[in-house]
């Protein structure tokens, strides 16, 4: 859940925001008054539609969809927000919500309806309650009885279910009120039935009609209508009917763009990867998965997906299916990626290699001309026709052609494939039809280049879609994948830069989407990875770039001290590395010194994780001829490496020093003597960290191309690393003549395995020991580092492990708590290990977590001073995990494999 942005929302919701419902029932606020709707309702033997205006314009719904801004990128939000907003009203959604939603996630669901009901949007909420009916019968001593799946139904249980559908519809409907929403009951009249098997079943319904006037008039009324699943039948007997047909039918009769089932699981998962499935297109997944090839598509699964699939065979194709988890409601229907599993029909994705192939060539000449700026735009894309007859190519696109691609095959000597085409529509990217072409395109060509203009608006999707990319100083940047080798590399960069956009000479009609499509596409800010098909989703990886990622607000090393040499960006829209291609997949020797303390524990858990991390040898001399706990891919026994050993020691292809600072110097020294000049050489220690030579690994602040290239890397201190990453952002911003100050708290794990006062745990009971008040070591670090003089005070306390910093940082000029907040998540957007939140962090949440949290962003009365709270696992990204990261970087891995990323609060 997203505990922050989502706790924000919901405070509104509960002051504010309620305050500003509350009043509209008086006529006193304007946000619901009956305006700029309109309604036409058909004759009554026709579907009832009308259709909608409202001018959403209070500042309730503005700082709503602000609020939403911090779960989605601002492109999103309004693209989606949009989208639903030009349908009629009760076109939106309709939400299936079951009996175990009801009883164990009841606030996460009303909470999300509020923030839907808030901004504009009515879904239609349908719910049953089968739990609670089966504990309610065999309380009453009446056994459930089933049938097919099918609920047996007499007088008695239809008794006992009408009353608890009635209670559960109404506490749904109060709590939602509670939060200034206004919402309907609808317990009867809108389904009718007929007896589905009244000897078999008892009163138990088939739904023969759906009455859409309730919903209407409730949508009408500023009302969110709540549904039971009852229905009327003869004679005007009720009758039970499955929730989930009952969704079913009402979908069927109202068409909405969303089809929402709640789920405790919060989608589909793939029985092979055990990974939630992102997306079903079934135009093309369809019959595979019903092949019997997947073991895991049967019984409830199998079921699911064929009901859905004939629910939207009879649906517009732009609707959709999704199974998602309550509290993911927001980022499921606002982002990109979604957080459930998504079910479409897609639009199939057909290939053509002759222009003969296309049938109506007018038709794609005036596909490819739409939205081009260029006077001449008819005549260019003429030559560029003519131009395909001359060469062999394949073409991309769907039925519709909302979405097309033209790559031309590798000739002239060349090896390597060119997109020179890549044209989409709004409906193209909403259906997802990009990604499927693009999937397509990559199965047949391993080897894929092309170019984009430097200021497209979707540079951060093709930054997905590739492995490496490098810009031209005309403007151009030029991506590929699967290139690996060097020499091939270097010679599609001299193409690039000899020809420019037209890659080995050819004619290249701008790969890139067309400015029709951009403010309904655009992509930028996408640190999410867009929905892959459901038995295709590969785990993100390893980008290769040849340049830093150009950042949407552009380079800040200018201004920054000490960051100068290592060009720091104000944002990150993307992490360059961990999340695309690793540049390499053999295993990696792995020698760890000092593994005896909390740090070397840490990291051998890492490494066994680590599907690329061959760990070969453990030293510590305390633990000599000890089997080393903790690590299963092979048996390993502690040895007492010496300098001679070290020496010896030529085929390791990473070094990993865990020990005391002050320790690493003769260790280092010998490995360089080995002759393995290739070996990595992690050092924890704080011996290098000021040493020109050594590359400073802090991933999250540091061009990770460099870390890339390193073979004597740095690790950051664990303080040092949380202070500046709580403090970078607002370095272009702070009081030149003010200093920011670091007030750190860390377990007692921090002060090692070597008794001490600062960890006797009898001495840190009911106690706070301050130490070092002035030039701690990690004082002078993030000095260095941020180019800024910071004062550090540190302090040790009874926690095991954790750090909690407290940063209160002087302001140039004034700032809201907002402007700073949005300013932290821009900056790391797209960075896993870093989560913003508006809350204050807690160090408890932290321990034995992998990232770092920030939050707080209390501004003084004067707009000139900032207090925020970062908090960090000492032993891990303040030590292990970002080790484990920058090995990764340096040895040519993925940056997070075998690290568990955090979910983002």
């Amino acid at each position: 859940m997203y505990a922050g942005p989502m706790a924000a929302i919901m405070q509104s919701l509960r002051s504010s925001a309620a305050a500003a419902i509350r009043d509209c029932r008086l006529g006193n606020s304007p946000l619901l008054r009956p305006r700029s709707r309109l309604f036409i309702l058909s004759a009554p033997t026709s579907r009832r539609r009308y259709a909608s205006r409202v001018d959403y314009s209070s500042s309730t719904r503005s700082t709503v969809i602000q609020l939403l801004n911090q779960i989605s990128s601002k492109r999103e939000v309004q693209q989606y927000l949009n989208h639903f907003s030009s349908q009629p009203s009760q076109q939106f959604a309709v939400i299936k919500v079951g009996g175990a939603i009801l009883t164990d996630h009841l606030d996460s669901l009303i909470n999300s309806l509020a923030f839907l009901y808030q901004i504009g949007l009515y879904p239609v909420v349908v719910h049953g309650a089968g739990p609670q009916l089966n504990r309610l019968l065999e309380n009453a001593g009446v056994e459930p009885q089933f049938e097919g799946g099918i609920r047996i139904t007499d007088g008695k249980t239809l008794e006992v279910a009408r009353s608890l559908f009635l209670e559960e519809n109404l506490k749904l409907c109060e709590k939602l009120e509670d939060l200034g929403v206004r919402a309907r009951p609808i317990t009867l009249g809108v389904f009718g039935a007929e007896y589905l098997d009244k000897e078999k079943y008892g009163l138990v319904g088939k739904i023969n009609k759906v009455n859409l006037r309730p919903i209407h008039a409730s949508i009408a009324a500023r009302c969110l209508p709540i549904l039971t699943s009852m229905a009327e039948g003869p004679s005007a007997q009720v009758l039970n009917v499955n929730a989930d047909v009952a969704a079913v039918e009402l979908s069927k009769a109202l068409e909405p763009l969303k089809v929402v089932y709640l789920s405790e699981k919060g989608g589909l998962f793939n029985g092979d990867t055990k990974e939630k499935i992102s997306a079903i297109n079934l135009d093309e997944e369809y019959d595979d998965l019903m092949s019997g090839k997947h073991w895991w598509v049967r019984h409830g699964t199998r079921l699911k997906i064929k009901e859905i699939n004939d629910l939207l065979m009879d649906l517009p194709r732009s609707s959709s299916v999704a199974i998602i988890h309550p509290a993911d409601l927001q980022k499921e229907l606002f982002t990109d990626t979604g957080a459930g599993t998504l079910i479409r029909r897609g639009n199939k994705v057909h290939t053509a290699t002759s222009l003969t192939e296309f049938g109506d060539l007018e038709a794609l000449k005036e596909k490819l001309v739409r939205g081009r700026e260029a006077l001449d735009a008819k005549q260019t894309v003429d030559r560029y026709i003519d131009s395909l007859a001359q060469r062999r190519f394949k073409a991309y696109f769907d039925e519709p052609m909302d979405a097309l691609a033209i790559v031309l095959y590798p000739h002239n000597g060349a090896s390597i494939a060119q997109l020179s085409t890549f044209a989409m529509s709004k409906a193209g990217w909403l259906g997802n039809v990009s990604d499927n072409v693009f999937s397509a395109i990559k199965k047949d060509f391993d080897k894929l280049a092309f170019t984009v203009k430097e200021n497209d608006e979707n540079l951060t999707w093709f930054f997905d879609k590739t492995e490496g990319s490098i810009s031209h100083e005309n403007g151009e940047v030029l991506f590929w994948y699967g290139i690996k080798d060097g020499k091939e590399v270097n010679e599609l960069m001299r193409e690039f830069y000899e020809n420019g956009r037209d890659l080995f000479g050819e004619i290249n009609l701008e790969s890139r989407i067309h400015k029709a499509a951009k403010a309904a596409i655009n992509l930028s800010g996408v640190a999410q990875q867009a929905r892959a098909f459901s038995t295709a989703n590969p785990r993100p990886s390893a980008k290769t770039m040849i340049h830093p990622r150009v950042s949407r607000s552009g380079s800040a090393a200018a201004s920054l001290r000490g960051y100068a040499t290592i060009a720091i960006t104000t944002t990150n829209p993307n992490p360059p590395f961990g999340t695309k291609n690793a540049t390499n997949d053999r295993p990696a020797k792995v020698a760890l010194v000092g593994a005896r303390g909390y740090t070397g524990q840490a990291l051998i858990e890492l490494l066994n994780n680590n599907s690329h991390m061959d760990l070969r040898h453990v030293s510590s001399r305390e633990l000599k001829g000890q089997r080393l706990k903790g690590y299963h891919k092979r048996e390993i026994t502690y040895e007492n490496l010496t300098h001679e050993d070290v020496r010896r020691m030529s085929d390791i292809d990473c070094w990993i020093m865990a020990l005391p600072n002050g320790v690493s110097k003769p260790w280092v020294d010998n490995i360089r003597e080995n002759g393995n000049d290739d070996a990595i050489i992690v050092d924890l220690s704080a011996d290098y960290r000021f040493d020109p030579e050594w590359t400073y690994g802090l991933p999250e602040l540091i061009d990770r191309s460099i870390i890339c290239k390193a073979k004597r890397i740095s690790n950051p201190g664990c303080y040092a690393t949380a202070a500046q990453i709580g403090i970078a952002p607002l370095l272009p911003y702070l009081n030149p003549n003010a200093s920011p100050t670091v007030v750190g708290h860390s377990g007692y794990s921090g002060a090692g395995t070597k008794p001490s006062p600062k960890n006797d745990v009898d001495n840190l009971t009911n106690n706070i020991i301050p130490y070092s008040l002035v030039d701690h070591i990690h004082e002078r670090e993030i000095s260095t580092q941020l180019g800024r003089e910071i004062a550090f005070i540190p302090h040790v306390f009874s926690l095991f492990q954790g750090i909690t910093h407290t940063i209160s940082i002087p302001l140039s000029q004034t700032m809201t708590s907002r402007d700073i907040r949005n300013l932290y998540a821009e900056r790391y957007e797209g960075e896993p290990l870093i989560n913003i939140t508006g809350d204050i962090p807690s160090v408890k949440n932290i321990s034995g977590m992998h990232g770092v949290d920030i939050g707080g962003f209390a501004v003084h009365s004067s707009g000139k001073r900032v207090v925020i709270c970062v908090t960090i696992d000492n032993l891990l990204k303040g030590a292990a995990t970002q080790c484990l990261q920058n090995c990764n970087l340096a040895l040519g891995y993925a940056e997070y494999e075998g690290i568990p990323l955090p979910s983002k609060t």
